[in-house]
């Protein structure tokens, strides 16, 4: 049985601090690239998979439903998963289309003009606040962490 070792919300989706820092010392053997357009774009989903090759870690590529489908049929089969969702909105999807998650990882949301930092490398908008505080009451333990040596910061709903 496949199990899930980290989600997190990160919109550069696998980069260094992600291939580097939170796959060490999970036993993980498998990134999950949680994005609706990457998914749909047949280019940059080749562009992710053929990582395989250099990182030592298997790539997949789903969209926030067909991740939680894929969780419903096999819980991920052998895989040890760090899931990277490429916004907040897109782990709402995938938990409506059954994924199951205890907790999550907000490490890296660039900055816009309509958002506000709460750590350094994480800005939220008012929606994103929202969709925090729903998957707050779906009883997910939230947290803002930069890298796994960071200060971890715990979600309030006061943001």
């Amino acid at each position: 049985m496949g199990k899930i070792n980290l989600a997190r919300v990160d919109d550069r989706l696998i980069h260094g601090q992600v291939m580097t820092k939170w796959t060490k010392g999970l036993g993980t053997n498998s990134v999950y690239v949680i994005d609706n357009a990457t998914a749909a774009d047949d280019f940059m989903k080749d562009i992710y998979i053929s990582t395989n090759s250099t990182g030592g870690l298997r790539i997949k590529v789903y969209s926030a439903a067909e991740v939680g489908t894929q969780w419903q049929k096999d819980h991920f089969g052998d895989d040890k998963v760090v899931l990277v969702f490429k916004n907040i909105k897109e782990v709402l999807e995938a938990l409506a289309a059954g994924l199951e998650i205890q907790t999550l990882n907000v490490g890296g949301i660039a900055k816009k003009s309509n958002t506000k930092f709460v750590i350094p490398t994480v800005a939220l908008s008012e929606e994103d606040k929202n969709d925090l505080q729903k998957l707050h009451e779906q009883g997910i333990e939230i947290f803002f962490q930069t890298v796994p040596d960071s200060k971890k910061v715990a979600y309030q709903t006061d943001l």
